[in-house]
């Protein structure tokens, strides 16, 4: 790691540091999510079929697990050792599915993986409200959530076609090497912490302090309410696409992230400018009309267009809830903050999954049913948002610039 002098926070978005991290993170989204759309055939190949749901839960599980730890160590250690744990928990998981080609094996190798995604976000989140100005603190995060879209929407149908071609070892070999890069391109880089702790074991006991941030409880609710779709996606997707006839399992999240991508910057400047609640409220109808659209696609095309307006109501979302964490959150407790949140995510995410795998269970006509439980879900995050919500001006707070 760098002893360079840490950067300081910058009315410019797009400097040094900020590109790079973004580099490193569309590798990294490209590192998970390129293996995504195969893990279904692959666990129903060894076995495994009725643990579909699992794929996405113990990942989450332990991501959320994790999450109190990386934003203690986040606010301690530094945000770069945070996020080469993140790395290399990817790299060596990725490597590691060729080798253990077997039911017990693979959802170890899920368990293990999810300290990725555990991680290296929160620890990227932090590093990006370190470096930039707070009134362009949306358009970062947009700008940070488009370099992952890029990653993630690029990553599923090249690992479906390396998985085709060349085989799925291939495919988990090449997932684990854009991880190395993500953490090559961080080598070096300044740590923006001014006052960082050498590790130490005792750093890993974490209280109730550690894991709640009460300030940021408001966008905790929201992202539990909204985000229950992603983890159905994620789980029906695959199975859904093969009922339609596409058969790259992959194409369904390349439109999906890309539209994220082509709102997020955009959806990002407007939370800066007009709050973030009013640009939540609407991504929460808009995640519902896409869960509508799933629910009754009985086509590829419909299919398609389903993953397009989920893209764009994600991508409104996901900037504007990174950047009212980090507003709401003690800026001496960046970490705590995001980790608060980012469980929540997990929680989602995990209980999407296993709901809709549980549900499921290879009956493709269930699956309206689950689509239609998250459109409900997103729009309570909105009645949240509308009637539970008292939007007060937040206090002006003199942060340390580092």
């Amino acid at each position: 790691m760098s002893t360079a002098v840490p950067p300081t926070t910058s009315e410019r978005i797009m400097t040094r540091p900020f590109m790079l991290l973004c580099l490193s993170h569309a590798l990294f989204a490209g590192s998970f999510n390129m293996i995504i759309p195969e893990l279904p055939a692959y666990l129903t190949q060894m076995g495994g079929a009725e643990h579909k749901g699992w794929i996405i839960a113990l990942f989450t599980l332990t991501a959320g697990l994790s999450r109190p730890f990386s934003g203690k160590l986040t606010d301690t250690i530094g945000r770069l050792p945070v996020m080469y744990v993140g790395t290399i928990a990817c790299m060596v998981c990725s490597a590691l599915y060729p080798v253990l080609q077997f039911v017990a094996g693979f959802m170890v190798l899920r368990f293990f993986h999810g300290f990725s995604t555990g991680f290296k976000p929160t620890a990227t989140a932090a590093y990006v409200a370190d470096v930039v100005a707070p009134e362009k603190r949306g358009e970062a995060m947009g700008l940070l959530g488009i370099c992952l879209s890029i990653g993630a929407s690029s990553a599923p149908p090249l690992g479906s076609i390396v998985a085709q071609h060349f085989g799925t070892p291939m495919m988990f070999y090449t997932s684990a090497v854009l991880a190395v890069l993500s953490m090559v391109i961080l080598y070096n880089m300044p740590e923006t912490l001014p006052q960082k702790q050498p590790f130490s074991f005792s750093l890993l006991k974490v209280g109730r302090d550690d894991i709640f941030d009460p300030g940021s409880l408001p966008a905790a609710i929201v992202m539990l309410f909204c985000y229950l779709s992603y983890g159905v996606i994620l789980t029906l997707i695959p199975d859904l696409s093969d009922h339609l006839g596409v058969s790259n399992r992959g194409t369904f999240f390349s439109i999906f992230t890309l539209s994220s991508a082509s709102t997020r910057i955009f959806a990002g400047r407007i939370s800066d400018q007009i709050g973030r609640v009013p640009v939540l409220k609407v991504s929460a109808w808009v995640i519902a009309a896409s869960m509508v659209v799933l629910a009754f696609a009985t086509t590829p095309w419909m299919l398609y267009l389903g993953g397009l307006v989920f893209g764009l109501g994600n991508g409104i979302f996901s900037p504007a809830i990174n950047a009212w964490t980090v507003d709401l959150g003690n800026p001496n407790q960046r970490g705590r903050a995001l980790s608060t949140m980012f469980i929540a995510l997990e929680i989602a995410i995990g209980v999407g999954s296993l709901f809709a795998g549980w549900y499921f269970a290879s009956q493709v006509q269930r699956m309206p049913v689950v689509f239609i439980g998250c459109a409900v879900a997103s729009l309570l995050g909105w009645a949240y948002l509308m009637f539970f919500w008292k939007e007060r001006k937040m206090p002006v707070v003199e942060e340390d610039a580092g």
